[in-house]
């Protein structure tokens, strides 16, 4: 099927029964056949067997289903599933299903690669290739879905590969079909969508109709720290990046979520964590210590057992809401963009782009008072 056609799973429901209706159909077979797609999980034409073939045959010329398939499956010792999946061009991508009791977390990607260039994340080492499209977005979702039919996805996160905020419209389209009553149906409650930091369209996310939980990957209690890990804080420092989440509408209940990667010996210390309380009193928020999920495209290194549990006990002495997040699928290429570095022949370490004589290399922390 030519990848020229309109992929139905990158439209929105009023986005089908425009194009029924600019074919010449009645608007409601747009509907109909959207909800094949988006609320049965269709992957083909036949399989709507409550339209007539011919209409199904008239479709099958005018619009495609989507163009993902999966190409690799990874599955660790505590049950995380990571699926590599490939695009109609040929490119890898990443997602992962996580496993937590009744909790099943999807976490999907939004491009082909990441710009932002965080220095510990694998992601990165493949550059920005292009933009997932709506429907490449949402289609990880359904083929999850098909891979574990026996267990509903009942989280989803957008973070896996790429900065979603910098494929912007493709984002909130992709949210506006999930969250759909007549397709995917999925709560905007129980989807995250995690940025490094982009402040303008943090404003506009703020401003959606269709709103989703917001984590912010923060990683640093200084602009020190940040900009060498972070080369985004140097356009968006922590103060402006602050002013911004305080200026965030937040609905009744909800909070904003920091993730902060522990990196041993560069933010993992005591007077780190002192710097991080202080830095989010006021906000309504939790923060999720993330030990490092090591892989061979970075060369920094876990903290220990000890410096972790002394991280997070100093967060709580000073009233700061943290929750240690296990490392999952360590025995499999779990990292963000690992696998589909690997896929792409990549593997080599790259050293940081900042002179790093160590620990105390970084120069002292600001007063954030």
């Amino acid at each position: 099927m030519p990848d020229e056609l309109p992929d139905l799973r990158a439209m929105t429901l009023a986005d089908a029964e425009a194009f029924a209706v600019a074919c010449g159909w009645q608007r409601f077979r747009g509907e109909q056949v959207w909800r094949w797609v988006h609320d049965k999980g269709a992957r083909d034409f036949d399989e709507m067997t409550n339209i007539a073939p011919a209409m199904r045959a008239e479709w099958a010329t005018r619009v495609r289903i989507g163009g993902l398939t999966i190409a690799e499956v990874q599955t660790s010792r505590d049950g995380t599933q990571k699926l590599r999946l490939v695009t109609h061009d040929g490119q890898s991508i990443e997602s992962v299903l996580i496993p937590d009791g009744d909790k099943l977390t999807q976490c999907i990607s939004s491009q082909v690669g990441c710009a932002v260039d965080c220095q510990f994340c694998a992601t990165a080492k493949l550059g920005l290739v292009r933009n997932l499209t709506p429907g490449e977005i949402v289609d990880q979702v359904y083929l999850a879905r098909r891979l574990v039919p026996d267990r509903r996805i009942t989280n989803l996160v957008y973070m896996g590969m790429g900065e979603p905020l910098h494929n912007y419209d493709a984002l909130v389209t992709s949210l506006r079909i999930l969250c759909d009553d007549k397709g995917a149906k999925l709560s905007a409650r129980r989807i995250t969508v995690s940025t490094s930091g982009l402040v303008p369209k943090l404003e506009r996310l703020g401003n959606e109709d269709v709103r989703p939980n917001l984590a912010v990957s923060l990683n640093a209690p200084n602009d020190a720290i940040r900009d060498a890990i972070m080369p985004i804080n140097r356009k968006w420092n922590i103060g402006k990046l602050m002013a911004a989440l305080r200026a965030y509408p937040l609905e009744q209940r909800r909070r904003i979520t920091f993730e902060y990667v522990l990196l041993a010996g560069v933010n993992d210390g005591l007077d780190h964590a002192a710097q991080l309380a202080q830095l989010l009193r006021g906000i309504k928020c939790k923060v999720n210590i993330i030990p490092w999920n090591p892989h061979p495209e970075s060369p920094f290194e876990r903290p220990s057992p000890e410096a972790i549990e002394a991280f997070q006990s100093e967060t709580k002495r000073l009233g700061l809401p943290t929750y240690l997040r296990t490392p999952r699928g360590d025995d499999i290429d779990a990292a963000c963009g690992q696998l589909a570095n690997r896929a792409q022949g990549g593997g080599a370490i790259v050293p940081l782009r900042v002179k790093k004589r160590g620990p105390a290399e970084l120069p002292p922390p600001p007063n954030v008072d």
